[in-house]
């Protein structure tokens, strides 16, 4: 049974049987006659429809998001700190709604969907306190009475593009710290995951009114692909943040370069965890079961290949299959579920056609897959987390599939362990096992891991707001949420100001007139 009244989360969330989801600010565009129609992969029932923006619809919201850019640039960055604080506030109050919403509406497991909202509010917070250190630097100058600075200007309108397997953390990440940069948002969420853009709206709004910040400061363009194009073409747009698939993102990227503008792309993973011999195989076991399996195995760093060394492969082997066997699959309202549901048929079929592959390229079933049938599966998006032993060459094992579907390799050496973590075209997160203070260093040294994330005796899922997330190769080469990741949201500047007498040149140059 579900553990939650949705009809209440609803009411709460102002979501209601259909929904416009096209707004700039409190201006909610209400003409449209097209829908995207939101189903949950929980129980396969209608959640609510959304209305999605036209071209003309497009047009408004950036017009209205540029005339507040150029008001909220104005205001003093901790007066725009202080404004994000209260968002942070307001999703404190309404942390279980918003929550419950995510997983009935994405399929993640319950406490998934509350930890995503709190990522959220811990983001609003780093953001307060960065909206007082948006600082460049003083560098001394050649010249005789010269002062050499730099400095951070806010740089526009910013467009988010969002994935469904993080329907509200993601845009937080970039819409709260644009926001204290000074910049305004134009969002195109991910046409699975309407209704939670809506929410988020509604409950963003409140705040920005009570504070009498500029309707257009946040603005949601609900849509297809097209959406996603016209904000990658659009010359008004100086900055795209795109997260989803590396086919999604190279699209982006060229669209986006081809007009000079600047693009911050998360795409892709292809997460591996090297298992040493002197790994902690308790640690090693929780930290590759719920990377593999958690949100179903459709994070961007879900773990999808173990790399383990053959003197305890069969041990860990195992306690994997043992661990698998204890598995619940089910209602992801339901706290004692362990797995949810894909998030829809299409992602089933993937998921199926990929188990196919691999095996025809010779995998080796260990756990097998499937898809769960009967009561309490009637969405059709239940399925078996399932093992393989493979081979890091495959083509499947090469490529992310966004589904429950682990590979084990064996390795003999610490330096083929590491060159078997990089083999593939994606680089976000790693991870090795290992009570070695050698190997653990050099897994973390430039002759380590090629990802952007590289963790020790934790897994590759999950990150803190507080560093850098994002990857290299194929995942894009992006950097969101902490560090010093705010500096993409504005224009570099670097200022010289002379206060002598004289006009003294770089470099000793002489011109005499």
């Amino acid at each position: 049974m579900a553990t939650i009244n949705i009809k209440s989360v609803l009411k709460e969330l102002g979501i209601n049987a259909v929904n416009s989801g096209v707004s700039s600010g409190n201006i909610w565009f209400k003409d449209s006659k097209k829908y995207i129609e939101s189903y949950s992969p929980t129980d396969g029932k209608l959640i609510a429809k959304v209305s999605v923006a036209s071209k003309a619809d497009y047009d408004k919201v950036i017009k209205t998001a540029e005339k507040a850019f150029s008001e909220w640039k104005m205001v003093p960055a901790p007066k725009r700190g202080e404004v994000v604080r209260q968002i942070g506030d307001e999703l404190r109050k309404h942390k279980n709604a918003l929550g419950e919403l995510v997983s009935y509406e994405m399929g993640k497991s319950l406490e998934e969907g509350l930890g995503e909202v709190q990522e959220m509010i811990d983001i609003a917070d780093f953001a307060v306190g960065l909206s007082r250190q948006l600082h460049g630097l003083t560098m001394h100058s050649e010249r005789f009475k010269h002062r050499m600075y730099e400095q951070y200007h806010p740089l526009g309108v910013v467009g988010i593009i969002s994935a469904f397997n993080f329907p509200v953390a993601v845009w937080s990440w970039n819409s709260f710290l644009a926001w204290i940069c000074g910049d305004a948002c134009v969002w195109k969420p991910s046409e699975k995951t309407p209704l939670c853009s809506v929410a988020c709206q509604h409950i963003v709004n409140r705040v920005f009114k009570k504070n009498n910040v500029p309707e257009g400061l946040s603005c949601i363009v609900n849509g297809d692909y097209t959406i996603g194009e016209l904000l990658s073409h659009d010359v008004r747009v100086p900055l795209v943040s795109a997260t989803g698939s590396t086919r999604m993102g190279k699209k982006v990227g060229e669209a986006v370069g081809a007009r000079l503008g600047k693009s911050l792309l998360e795409l892709g993973g292809n997460n591996a965890i090297i298992i040493t011999p002197s790994a902690d195989l308790n640690i090693v076991t929780v930290g590759a079961v719920f990377g593999a399996v958690g949100t179903a195995g459709q994070r961007c760093t879900s773990t999808r290949r173990l790399i383990i060394h053959e003197s305890v492969y069969n041990e860990v082997k195992n306690k994997l299959v043992k661990a698998y066997g204890q598995l619940k699959i089910g209602n992801p309202l339901d706290r004692k579920n362990h797995v949810g549901p894909l998030i829809d048929t299409d992602a089933v079929k993937i998921y199926l056609s990929s188990i196919e592959k691999v095996k025809k390229e010779g995998a080796k079933e260990i756990v097998a897959g499937g898809v769960l049938k009967g009561k309490g599966y009637e969405s059709g998006c239940y399925v078996k987390p399932c093992i393989f032993e493979a081979k890091n060459s495959y083509e499947m094992v090469q490529h992310e599939t966004f589904a429950p579907i682990l590979y084990l390799m064996k390795y003999k050496t610490i330096e083929e362990a590491i060159a078997l973590q990089n083999g593939v075209p994606q680089g976000l997160s790693s991870s090795i096992m290992t009570t070695n203070l050698r190997e653990a260093e050099r897994f973390l040294s430039h002759e380590g891991s090629d990802c952007g994330i590289a963790n020790v005796n934790i897994g590759t899922s999950g990150a803190e707001i507080g560093g850098a997330f994002g990857g290299e190769k194929e995942t894009g080469g992006g950097r969101e949420s902490g560090s010093d990741a705010w500096k993409i949201y504005m224009r570099r500047q670097t200022n010289t100001i002379n206060y002598s007498s004289t006009l003294p040149l770089a470099q000793g140059i002489k011109f005499d007139l």
